[in-house]
């Protein structure tokens, strides 16, 4: 039997890496041979809990057809945030929380998408369905993941199943879910030593809006002046990739974990639709969005149905 890869889209973030991990190790414990690898660098908050739980980071892979015929994929289901090479392999399944789009194959496969706050909650269940034990270390990854992608339990993509998930899992890997979780966080908001390049993909996405091309990037931070005191350089940045990639926005969102609102800094000749979506004026290219700390939930689905109509 050949070997599947799993892996989690570009750019990966927290729980990208950890559920290709993850259900690597759940399907090996099931008899399949798997390999999680990522297809981008690992961000501070990621290393910080590898490190926490003793768990190496995947190999990176840059051509996924060079190592494997099929692939599952974790964390994400559109073309454009997957491998370059993804027409080349084949999909043999798919574990997400996001929505579905630009996504079709030519034959069946175990396809699970639901409305939860991370793939890690998800995962857990899939253990549960399979009678199959979590070490200590992979319930830590999970905890991990979940505290990520809902902002330690206060993003509105957070679920009482993420939240039942959240604690029974850091039951098993012996941590407090409150301390534990901050810490990583304020381990992934120092953007003090990032280049501008790392900071602008180091959560990006590629999405199709209606007609339009939409790159939106977040970082998280404690003090988000940390990272919009050097604009001047973000937007540099910014206008060269949406030259380069051809966008109509470029939306760059720096959320303060501390006080669960974000500023998006917005550039592209669709900027407008910014200012609509949201119901605010940009000044000198940077809006407010009060309560905003979701891209999934709070900015995607707002943004999409604008530019759609």
């Amino acid at each position: 039997m050949a070997k599947t890869l799993i892996f989690g889209h570009k750019n990966p973030d927290t729980d990208t890496i950890t559920s290709a991990i993850v259900y690597s190790y759940l399907k090996k414990q099931l008899g399949f041979d798997t390999e999680p690898v990522r297809l981008g660098s690992v961000n501070g908050e990621t290393q910080y809990a590898l490190d926490t739980f003793k768990v190496e980071a995947p190999r990176l892979v840059e051509k996924v057809s060079d190592h494997a015929s099929e692939v599952i994929l974790v964390d994400h289901n559109e073309r454009q945030q997957s491998a370059d090479d993804i027409d080349q392999v084949q999909v043999m399944e798919v574990i997400d929380h996001h929505r579905i789009a630009n996504f079709e194959t030519s034959h069946p496969l175990y396809y699970r998408a639901e409305p939860v706050g991370c793939t890690a909650t998800i995962l857990n269940k899939i253990f549960k369905e399979k009678n199959v034990a979590i070490p200590k270390e992979i319930a830590g990854l999970m905890v991990s993941a979940i505290v990520s992608d809902t902002l330690l339990l206060k993003s509105p993509t957070c679920t009482d199943e993420d939240v039942a998930a959240a604690r029974e899992l850091a039951e098993i890997a012996g941590v407090n879910l409150e301390a534990y979780g901050l810490e990583m966080l304020k381990a992934g908001a120092d953007m003090s030593s990032k280049t501008i390049a790392e900071l602008i993909s180091l959560d990006a996405k590629e999405f199709q809006m209606g007609d339009q091309k939409v790159e939106i990037a977040q970082v998280n931070a404690v003090d988000i002046n940390d990272v919009l005191n050097r604009q001047a350089e973000l937007e540099e940045a910014l206008n060269n990739v949406i030259s380069q990639k051809g966008l109509d926005l470029f939306v760059f969102v720096v959320t303060d974990i501390l006080n669960s609102d974000s500023v998006a800094l917005t550039l592209g000749k669709a900027a407008s639709a910014v200012e609509t979506a949201y119901n605010v004026k940009l000044e000198n290219n940077k809006a407010v969005l009060k309560g905003v700390v979701s891209r999934k939930k709070q900015i995607v689905p707002v943004l999409t149905e604008t530019l759609s109509k």
